[in-house]
């Protein structure tokens, strides 16, 4: 039986680890992680699908299979009778700007999604804005996820250890092989310098009658969720403060509250910081790893999605798996 391995329990993680099982009905697949469920980063994320310019692959070619892989995914579970479970559902709703035309438009988004059109005279004037779209797309909140993708993962026979990987060299006995999901811990895991936190601040807020997104200028996004509506947020470059910043908050509530009035009748019930793991560009790649020992280690990894880690997770998961079946081939060769 081949045995693999998962280092992270974040939505990346969990879906490669449920695809791998797929993929792989005989393996025996484990997660190890130090984070589960609320305690991880993809708890607060909004996962609204909406790449921006700055998600990237190795090539655009593999950024846009990456992207229409995870839409057809989502998609998929949208058309089932799973999606209130698994907490997808279509939202629409307005990109707007006083600024710039181009902040309203998303090439890699459009050819996606059922819906993307110009804003109208009247809804520009409505929301006082100079550009904008109107979209429909998916979101998927993650608060169902990944519980939906941890009861699937058991249900197939998948173990979970709550255990902190400082090294690769620690898992050469157990595993022939594992997938790299571990996300900002990639950054001393794999010593790569190229992870970088990008800072997000947020509120969550109860406010039903609140039905469609917005997203403006100064990265301001209301977004509503099943429960809750998501209301942010900063993109602080480089910063490591985990901590709720009192000055944040209140310039995300003002600009919100400038885009839709009626968000100040709704009830705060939590705010929100997480550290984004970013990397220019995402990587989906495999490794083998040789240790002083001389033990040899075969790896795929997975990590560095920035804020974008709900919406592409389908995509770079199939790519991983596929890397692993091929690390599995007799005598593979990187």
């Amino acid at each position: 039986m081949v045995r693999i391995g998962v280092v992270g329990a974040g939505v990346v993680g969990l879906t490669t680890a449920t695809f791998l099982q797929e993929a792989l009905p005989e393996a025996s697949v484990v997660i190890l992680a130090d984070r589960f469920l609320q305690d991880t980063v993809s708890d607060g994320a909004a996962g609204i699908f909406r790449p921006g310019l700055q998600f990237q692959g190795p090539t655009p070619e593999i950024t846009r299979k990456w992207l229409k892989d995870s839409y057809t995914y989502y998609k998929n579970i949208l058309d089932s009778d799973k999606a209130a479970e698994a907490g997808v559902k279509s939202l629409s709703g307005y990109a707007l700007s006083s600024k710039h035309p181009n902040i309203v438009k998303n090439s890699l988004l459009e050819p996606l999604v059922d819906e993307f059109r110009p804003c109208t005279k009247a809804e520009l004037e409505l929301h006082n804005m100079k550009y904008g779209s109107f979209v429909t797309t998916l979101l998927t909140e993650c608060r169902r996820y990944q519980p939906y993708l941890t009861n699937i993962f058991k249900r197939r026979g998948g173990r979970i250890i709550q255990r902190k990987i400082t090294s690769f060299e620690e898992l050469a006995d157990d595993f022939d092989i594992v997938c790299n999901c571990s996300g900002i811990g990639a950054k001393e895991l794999c010593g790569d310098m190229t992870v970088t936190p990008i800072r997000g601040q947020v509120f969550k807020v109860r406010a039903p009658w609140i039905k469609n997104f917005f997203y403006t200028d100064y990265d301001t996004y209301i977004l509503p969720g099943f429960d809750l509506i998501t209301v942010g947020g900063t993109r602080q470059f480089d910063s490591y403060n985990d901590e709720l910043c009192p000055h944040d908050a209140a310039a995300i509530w003002e600009r919100a509250i400038a885009i839709l009035p009626s968000l100040k009748e709704g009830e705060i019930v939590r705010q929100w910081v997480g550290l984004r793991p970013y990397r220019p560009m995402v990587r989906v790649e495999k490794e083998i790893m040789t240790f002083n020992n001389g033990k040899k280690l075969k790896v795929v990894h997975n990590y560095g999605h920035g804020g974008y880690g709900v919406m592409s997770s389908p995509g770079t998961s199939m790519h991983a798996v596929a890397l692993v079946k091929e690390l599995l081939q007799p005598k593979s060769l990187l």
